[in-house]
Protein backbone atom coordinates (compact mmCIF):
# COMPACT_ATOMS: atom_id res chain seq x y z
CA UNK A 1 0.00 0.00 0.00
CA UNK A 2 3.29 2.42 0.38
CA UNK A 3 2.54 4.84 -2.00
CA UNK A 4 6.63 6.65 -3.00
CA UNK A 5 7.89 10.04 -3.61
CA UNK A 6 7.38 11.97 -6.61
CA UNK A 7 4.00 10.98 -8.06
CA UNK A 8 1.02 12.44 -5.23
CA UNK A 9 0.09 16.10 -6.48
CA UNK A 10 1.20 18.71 -3.98
CA UNK A 11 -2.21 19.39 -2.94
CA UNK A 12 -2.87 15.54 -2.25
CA UNK A 13 0.65 15.20 0.14
CA UNK A 14 -0.42 18.96 1.73
CA UNK A 15 -3.92 17.22 2.78
CA UNK A 16 -2.72 13.81 3.57
CA UNK A 17 0.23 15.40 5.87
CA UNK A 18 -2.40 17.83 7.46
CA UNK A 19 -5.05 15.57 8.45
CA UNK A 20 -1.99 13.02 9.56
CA UNK A 21 -1.38 15.53 12.01
CA UNK A 22 -4.42 16.45 13.30
CA UNK A 23 -5.27 12.59 13.96
CA UNK A 24 -1.91 11.97 15.41
CA UNK A 25 -1.74 14.87 18.16
CA UNK A 26 -5.47 13.64 19.17
CA UNK A 27 -4.10 9.84 19.29
CA UNK A 28 -0.77 11.12 21.40
CA UNK A 29 -3.49 13.52 23.43
CA UNK A 30 -5.87 10.24 24.05
CA UNK A 31 -3.12 7.60 24.83
CA UNK A 32 -1.59 9.93 27.86
CA UNK A 33 -4.98 9.94 28.93
CA UNK A 34 -6.45 6.53 29.01
CA UNK A 35 -3.48 3.93 27.71
CA UNK A 36 -2.60 1.55 30.61
CA UNK A 37 1.59 1.28 31.05
CA UNK A 38 1.45 -2.61 30.86
CA UNK A 39 0.09 -1.55 27.26
CA UNK A 40 3.40 -0.14 25.91
CA UNK A 41 5.82 -3.08 25.54
CA UNK A 42 3.10 -4.76 24.03
CA UNK A 43 2.67 -2.17 21.58
CA UNK A 44 6.06 -2.33 20.83
CA UNK A 45 5.64 -5.77 20.09
CA UNK A 46 2.63 -5.57 18.24
CA UNK A 47 4.22 -3.08 15.98
CA UNK A 48 7.28 -5.39 15.60
CA UNK A 49 5.05 -8.26 14.57
CA UNK A 50 3.58 -5.56 11.98
CA UNK A 51 6.89 -4.13 10.17
CA UNK A 52 7.56 -8.12 10.03
CA UNK A 53 4.42 -9.07 8.12
CA UNK A 54 4.26 -5.78 5.47
CA UNK A 55 8.13 -6.66 5.01
CA UNK A 56 6.76 -8.94 2.38
CA UNK A 57 5.26 -6.96 -0.42
CA UNK A 58 4.95 -6.95 -4.13
CA UNK A 59 4.41 -3.92 -6.49
CA UNK A 60 1.11 -2.68 -8.21
CA UNK A 61 0.66 0.36 -10.78
CA UNK A 62 3.97 -0.03 -12.19
CA UNK A 63 5.50 0.73 -8.36
CA UNK A 64 2.77 3.29 -8.03
CA UNK A 65 1.76 1.29 -4.69
CA UNK A 66 2.00 -1.84 -3.40
CA UNK A 67 0.73 -5.00 -1.62
CA UNK A 68 0.99 -6.16 1.24
CA UNK A 69 -0.54 -7.00 4.89
CA UNK A 70 -1.58 -4.28 6.86
CA UNK A 71 -2.08 -5.69 10.29
CA UNK A 72 -4.38 -2.41 11.73
CA UNK A 73 -7.21 -4.58 12.45
CA UNK A 74 -5.51 -6.72 15.14
CA UNK A 75 -4.38 -3.81 16.93
CA UNK A 76 -7.45 -2.27 16.67
CA UNK A 77 -9.29 -5.08 18.63
CA UNK A 78 -6.29 -5.33 21.02
CA UNK A 79 -5.56 -1.58 21.85
CA UNK A 80 -8.40 0.39 20.16
CA UNK A 81 -8.32 3.06 17.88
CA UNK A 82 -6.24 5.80 19.27
CA UNK A 83 -3.48 3.66 20.51
CA UNK A 84 -2.85 2.04 16.74
CA UNK A 85 -2.87 4.81 14.74
CA UNK A 86 0.55 5.29 16.94
CA UNK A 87 1.63 1.67 16.35
CA UNK A 88 1.15 1.92 12.70
CA UNK A 89 2.49 5.31 12.48
CA UNK A 90 6.18 4.03 14.09
CA UNK A 91 5.67 1.28 11.76
CA UNK A 92 5.22 3.33 8.40
CA UNK A 93 7.98 6.13 9.59
CA UNK A 94 10.74 3.21 10.18
CA UNK A 95 10.03 1.83 6.68
CA UNK A 96 10.17 4.98 4.51
CA UNK A 97 13.32 6.43 6.52
CA UNK A 98 15.36 3.14 6.92
CA UNK A 99 14.12 0.91 4.24
CA UNK A 100 12.83 3.24 1.98
CA UNK A 101 9.60 1.56 1.40
CA UNK A 102 7.23 4.45 0.30
CA UNK A 103 8.68 8.25 0.77
CA UNK A 104 9.76 10.63 2.85
CA UNK A 105 7.38 13.69 1.13
CA UNK A 106 4.50 11.29 0.73
CA UNK A 107 4.75 9.77 4.63
CA UNK A 108 1.92 11.54 5.71
CA UNK A 109 -0.04 10.11 2.68
CA UNK A 110 1.08 6.97 3.76
CA UNK A 111 0.47 7.22 7.27
CA UNK A 112 -3.05 8.47 6.56
CA UNK A 113 -3.79 5.48 4.60
CA UNK A 114 -2.44 2.66 6.60
CA UNK A 115 -1.89 4.24 9.97
CA UNK A 116 -5.38 5.36 10.09
CA UNK A 117 -7.96 4.52 7.59
CA UNK A 118 -6.94 1.05 8.03
CA UNK A 119 -7.95 1.11 12.00
CA UNK A 120 -10.63 3.59 11.08
CA UNK A 121 -11.78 1.02 9.06
CA UNK A 122 -11.84 -1.69 11.71
CA UNK A 123 -12.81 0.37 14.78
CA UNK A 124 -16.04 0.96 12.55
CA UNK A 125 -16.65 -2.63 11.77
CA UNK A 126 -16.07 -3.85 14.98
CA UNK A 127 -18.83 -1.10 16.66
CA UNK A 128 -21.16 -2.62 14.55
CA UNK A 129 -21.08 -5.84 15.13
CA UNK A 130 -19.28 -6.46 18.20
CA UNK A 131 -23.26 -6.30 19.90
CA UNK A 132 -24.13 -9.01 17.19
CA UNK A 133 -23.92 -13.12 18.04
CA UNK A 134 -21.21 -14.01 15.24
CA UNK A 135 -18.05 -15.44 16.80
CA UNK A 136 -14.51 -13.06 17.58
CA UNK A 137 -12.58 -14.98 14.89
CA UNK A 138 -15.45 -14.13 11.84
CA UNK A 139 -15.59 -10.38 13.28
CA UNK A 140 -12.18 -9.95 12.85
CA UNK A 141 -11.81 -11.43 10.06
CA UNK A 142 -14.41 -9.44 8.55
CA UNK A 143 -12.62 -5.85 10.03
CA UNK A 144 -9.12 -7.22 8.71
CA UNK A 145 -10.81 -7.67 5.11
CA UNK A 146 -12.47 -4.37 4.96
CA UNK A 147 -9.94 -2.40 6.45
CA UNK A 148 -7.60 -3.77 4.15
CA UNK A 149 -10.22 -2.87 1.11
CA UNK A 150 -10.64 0.80 2.70
CA UNK A 151 -7.19 1.38 2.78
CA UNK A 152 -6.99 0.05 -1.11
CA UNK A 153 -10.13 2.77 -2.15
CA UNK A 154 -8.05 5.65 -0.32
CA UNK A 155 -4.68 5.03 -2.20
CA UNK A 156 -6.69 4.64 -5.63
CA UNK A 157 -8.23 7.76 -5.24
CA UNK A 158 -5.20 9.73 -4.57
CA UNK A 159 -3.38 8.42 -7.25
CA UNK A 160 -6.33 9.34 -9.22
CA UNK A 161 -6.15 12.64 -8.21
CA UNK A 162 -2.99 12.93 -9.10
CA UNK A 163 -3.64 11.81 -12.28
CA UNK A 164 -0.44 9.06 -12.08
CA UNK A 165 -3.46 7.05 -13.78
CA UNK A 166 -6.95 6.69 -14.21
CA UNK A 167 -9.93 6.17 -11.23
CA UNK A 168 -10.90 3.57 -12.61
CA UNK A 169 -7.48 1.75 -13.52
CA UNK A 170 -6.63 2.61 -9.69
CA UNK A 171 -9.98 1.19 -8.43
CA UNK A 172 -10.11 -1.85 -10.18
CA UNK A 173 -6.25 -2.84 -9.70
CA UNK A 174 -5.78 -1.77 -6.07
CA UNK A 175 -9.24 -3.26 -4.95
CA UNK A 176 -9.01 -6.35 -7.14
CA UNK A 177 -5.47 -7.53 -5.56
CA UNK A 178 -5.96 -6.00 -1.92
CA UNK A 179 -9.83 -7.96 -1.76
CA UNK A 180 -7.56 -10.86 -2.01
CA UNK A 181 -4.74 -9.48 0.14
CA UNK A 182 -7.88 -8.79 2.78
CA UNK A 183 -8.49 -12.76 3.03
CA UNK A 184 -5.62 -13.33 4.17
CA UNK A 185 -5.13 -10.34 6.61
CA UNK A 186 -8.36 -11.56 7.96
CA UNK A 187 -6.88 -15.09 8.41
CA UNK A 188 -4.02 -13.84 10.70
CA UNK A 189 -6.29 -11.30 12.12
CA UNK A 190 -8.54 -14.45 13.53
CA UNK A 191 -5.65 -16.95 14.10
CA UNK A 192 -3.72 -14.61 16.45
CA UNK A 193 -6.88 -13.15 18.66
CA UNK A 194 -8.06 -15.71 20.28
CA UNK A 195 -4.73 -16.71 21.14
CA UNK A 196 -4.30 -12.92 22.33
CA UNK A 197 -7.13 -13.18 24.33
CA UNK A 198 -5.92 -15.60 26.59
CA UNK A 199 -2.86 -13.71 27.15
CA UNK A 200 -2.43 -12.24 30.88
CA UNK A 201 -2.36 -8.89 29.47
CA UNK A 202 -5.74 -9.56 27.59
CA UNK A 203 -6.61 -11.04 31.11
CA UNK A 204 -5.72 -8.20 33.10
CA UNK A 205 -7.52 -5.40 31.44
CA UNK A 206 -10.71 -7.33 30.69
CA UNK A 207 -10.92 -7.86 34.46
CA UNK A 208 -10.11 -3.90 35.04
CA UNK A 209 -13.15 -2.63 32.83
CA UNK A 210 -15.12 -5.30 34.50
Amino acid sequence: MHIPDGILSPTILAAGAVVSVVVLAKSVQESKKNLEQTAVPIMGVMAAFIFATQMVNFPLLGAAASGHLIGGALAVYLFGFWPTTLIMTTVVTIQAVVFQDGGISVLGVNILNMAIIAPLAASIVYRLLRKSKIPVTLMVFIAGWVSVVATAAFAALQLGASNVVSYRLALQTLILWHSIIGIGEGLITGAVVPFARRSSFFLTRREERS
